[in-house]
């Protein structure tokens, strides 16, 4: 059986306070940016329901993004921008992003566990766990986070662009959003170097 809070207990047994799990969303879409959160749980802490944010569903995600909240000792939810994205590339934006996430939190951690395989630039000891948010719960709960957090902002955007349907795709590349960018070519939050070849300027 999976335990959840393997990675936590032992970082706690090194002596670390407060553990914080990160994680991202929004790396591979052509629109939006890339988001990130940073949890810190209470010790011992296992919220009934949560897995890697791409194994549920929209409703299920939705259901327990309140329940982390109120169960949480902090969160920060953090973004990097599409402007900032084309700026530095997506995996330097990803690393801003987790970076602000972490810095972001009202309990300040003095260890973060990083799910994938590279670390942000932070003041404090952390690690990399190649798919944590299957293995910490900390992790998990921030993939949840950081994906709902960025689904509703593209469910925003969509309102505003209702031509790409931004709501139903959430900015990833889909025969439907690739059909629309090609009828209507791309809007303010397209992530221009992402296009090159779908637009035909490579």
């Amino acid at each position: 059986m999976l335990n959840w809070l393997e990675y936590e207990i032992e970082a706690k047994s090194k002596g670390y306070k407060a553990v914080c799990g990160v994680d991202e969303a929004g790396r591979g879409p052509l629109a939006g940016p890339v988001c990130a959160a940073a949890v810190i749980l209470p010790e011992n802490t296992i919220i009934d329901g949560v897995n890697d944010s791409k194994k549920l569903s929209e409703k299920k995600r939705e259901a327990l993004f309140d329940v982390i909240k109120s169960s949480a000792r902090s969160y920060c939810i953090a973004y990097a921008t599409v402007e900032e994205i084309e700026s530095m590339n997506i995996l330097n934006a990803t690393m801003l992003a987790m970076k602000r996430a972490v810095e972001g939190l009202d309990v300040k951690a003095d260890y973060a566990m990083i799910d994938g395989n590279r670390l942000p630039d932070l003041k404090i000891d952390s690690e990399f766990i190649i798919k944590g948010d299957a293995k910490s719960m900390s992790i998990a709960a921030a993939s949840i986070l950081a994906k709902v957090s960025r689904d509703r902002l593209l469910r925003e955007n969509a309102k505003e662009y209702p031509e790409y349907q931004f709501d139903k795709h959430k900015g990833y590349g889909t025969k439907a959003h690739i059909e629309a960018l090609k009828k209507y070519g791309p809007c303010p939050y397209h992530r221009m170097s992402f296009l090159g070849k779908i637009l035909g300027n490579d």
